[in-house]
């Protein structure tokens, strides 16, 4: 179960053997499968967390209710992910992501009224998975009070060499730095605190495959490319609080497809 003083205390918790080997390989065969029916001349959005060139395409900006890919921007022939309503659209990331253990990790993390926002299969494929910059998710997902939480579960081995995680250890105490979301029909990035992350060492969040990582909205957190020739594939769900404010100005929304909890 969480240590919520570590969650407390470093804005993130490490959660060893949460996914079982058969869950991993599961979710990995179904992302195969929707590869395979994706028509890549359809969609050759690139994803990029470096300039959000990917904003101004409505292909992005209508993924918050349905299933899209996005290519890598260094390798448009190599996907990047899938995003960002698998867990309401695809029967096999919704059972998973609506299980009992998740629902009680979330309560144990004090989310009285979750629903569940967003779901990303992240390939980070090899030699040619991009960088992902340091962020706070409540960036791309804010409510009033802040409540985003990220589960994040590791469908492979990740470490350094591959593209794990890194983290600001305590950071997520800090201010949101920054806002992207719709101004004038525009997806723009706006600063909200000039405030530096703190001077913490990052520490690199290197985990077995199955292990979950709980990430609190506010935490400063990234991955390295990778360049090795082995994969670094993940699930990530985020979650809101039904009980805080999502502003209709968020860049994801969702007018045709209901926001659900676990039920």
């Amino acid at each position: 179960m969480i240590d919520l003083d570590a969650y407390a205390r470093d804005g993130f918790a490490i959660l060893p053997d949460f996914a079982t080997t058969a869950e991993c390989e599961a979710l990995k065969a179904r992302a195969a499968e929707l590869v395979a029916g994706f028509d890549r001349g359809a969609a050759p959005t690139a994803f990029s967390t470096r300039d959000q060139a990917h904003a101004r395409d409505n292909y992005f900006r209508a993924s918050g209710g349905a299933v899209r890919f996005f290519v890598e921007e260094e390798a448009p022939d190599q996907l990047n992910k899938i995003g960002h309503a698998l867990h309401d659209l695809d029967p096999v990331f919704d059972r998973f992501s609506r299980q009992p253990r998740l629902a009680a990790l979330a309560g144990r993390l004090g989310i009285e009224m979750p629903l569940l926002l967003q779901s990303m299969y992240l390939f980070k494929q090899p030699h040619v998975g991009g960088e992902v910059g340091w962020h706070q998710d409540a960036t791309y997902l804010r409510t009033d009070p802040p409540s985003v939480t990220g589960f994040w579960i590791a469908l492979d081995d990740a470490d350094r060499d591959n593209g794990c995680l890194i983290a600001l250890p305590g950071a997520h105490r800090g201010p949101l730095r920054r806002w992207f979301g719709y101004r004038d029909n525009e997806l723009v990035t706006r600063t909200l605190a000039d405030t530096p992350w703190p001077a913490v060492e990052p520490m690199a969040l290197e985990v077995r495959r199955g292990t979950l990582i709980a990430l609190h909205g506010l935490l400063p957190h990234a991955s390295a490319p990778n360049r090795s020739p082995r994969p670094r594939h993940a699930y990530s769900l985020h979650l809101i609080d039904g009980r805080a404010d999502y502003p209709t100005d968020n860049w994801l929304q969702r007018p045709d497809l209901p926001l659900r909890g676990f039920a």
